[in-house]
């Protein structure tokens, strides 16, 4: 551990990013307290499908994307749906997006997120040995298939870009090379690419290791203790305002996720951040389950066979901070499942979810210090990559906090003190 002589952090949010900050915190010396206020992992950070996966590195603003939705945006049945409703801030989300629809941005959001997808696959690979992690963790790669054969065809310009710009070059199957590689597909899909290197786990399966990680290195997790404000004195934070009272410390982290907009006025910025709700199910694993994760990019709809557990999920909701669920969007995941599978999911539903993801137009996430308070830093907008790129979030604010080099570049993260 680095000597801070026991300097004390606060970290704010009990999700996947702030339990790896606090973990990594910890590790560095400092004396760490985290503040979530439902239970550690309760948000987005639960029912995710819990992919690890620098294949995932493009962001959702790339070229053709406003075209390819415009004319389904508000018809429910669609996988990306917009609530009607005046909403300027929406709006003006909306517009930056589109801007960033086009190569040049594309890749400048790649190649931000592709460092954090990395580190992050291999630090889950070290803390699977160092510290015993039991989450269901599996590295059986990433199938993209395909319904029909123009649309696999597609996506041949997406693997030649991940391939000259990152050395990410996904295997091309045909209908029968998939089938052999995975059985349980349906007979009549097209084919699909393969990323073979990607893994996934069980995320609540995650997150109860995070917990019990961090009690046995003495972080100090309060589950249940909101905080609302923090307590001032000249261009540093002394404290947090929580129910119970002022806990006070020496630096602190926010990483509060989809709900980072309301910590504006605190912070002395804009977040411009939108929830994302996605949604998902989790089922008894079918009898003639899958082994291989794969994303059904025609429907949006990715499915994860977990060792205890079967999982769809995806869609994108903006709609606000709605707690609804709403039951056409959430039948969407098996009906968008079921061209593709032999057995597309179980007899019985064991949980219904839904969670809001920290969606930012330009697809990278912000980790930089608040420009309000010298000792803030704060760390969210992961999109929908939050578990996969935990574990490099994490030591990068450690790294940035106790005045370490960084093992990646900070640079493209710093949304308030942008160069």
């Amino acid at each position: 551990m680095v000597n801070t002589n026991q300097s004390h952090v606060v970290v704010i949010g009990g999700g996947v990013i702030g339990s790896s900050s606090a973990y990594f915190l910890r590790q560095a010396g400092y004396r760490v307290t985290l503040l979530e206020k439902d239970a550690l992992g309760s948000g987005c950070s639960h029912g995710n499908c819990g992919l690890v996966c620098p294949s995932d590195a493009l962001p959702l603003a790339g070229p053709g994307a406003i075209g390819k939705t415009l004319k389904t945006l508000f018809k429910r049945h669609n996988p990306l749906y917009i609530k009607p409703r005046i909403s300027p801030r929406l709006w003006f989300w909306l517009a930056k997006f589109a801007l960033r629809c086009n190569a040049r941005h594309m890749l400048q959001a790649a190649s931000a997120r592709m460092p954090l997808l990395e580190s992050s696959l291999h630090l889950y690979q070290e803390l699977l040995e160092k510290e015993q992690l039991e989450c269901e963790w599996q590295k059986n790669g990433l199938l993209y298939v395909y319904k029909d054969t123009a649309a696999m065809e597609g996506y041949r310009a997406t693997d030649a870009f991940l391939t000259k710009h990152f050395a990410l070059p996904a295997k091309r199957l045909e209908a029968c090379e998939l089938y052999e590689l995975e059985p349980a597909v349906a007979d009549d899909v097209a084919g699909g690419w393969y990323y073979e290197d990607d893994a996934h786990l069980r995320p609540d399966r995650l997150m109860a290791e995070w917990k019990r990680i961090l009690l046995e290195y003495d972080v100090d997790v309060r589950e249940g203790t909101e905080v609302f404000k923090f307590k001032r004195k000249g261009i540093n934070a002394i404290g947090v305002l929580t129910r119970d009272g002022i806990i006070e410390a020496d630096k602190f982290v926010l990483a509060v996720g989809a709900i980072s907009p309301r910590w504006e006025k605190e912070i002395g910025a804009d977040i411009p951040i939108q929830p994302g709700k996605g949604y998902s199910l989790t089922f008894p694993r079918p009898q003639y389950s899958p082994r291989i994760p794969m994303i059904f990019p025609q429907h949006r709809v990715a499915m994860t066979p977990m060792q205890t557990g079967y999982r769809l999920g995806s869609t994108m909701e903006f709609s606000g901070y709605d707690k609804k669920i709403n039951r056409r969007r959430i039948n969407l995941l098996k009906s968008g499942a079921e061209p593709y599978l032999r057995e597309p999911y179980g007899e019985e539903v064991v949980e219904e979810w839904f969670g809001w993801r920290p969606m930012i137009y330009h697809g990278i996430p912000i980790i930089d210090t608040s420009p309000r308070m010298d000792n803030v830093l704060v760390a969210t907008g992961h999109n929908m990559l939050g578990l996969s790129m935990g574990p490099a979030t994490g030591k990068l604010v450690s790294e940035l906090l106790s005045g370490q080099p960084p093992h990646v570049s900070a640079d493209p993260y710093r949304l308030f003190h942008s160069k």
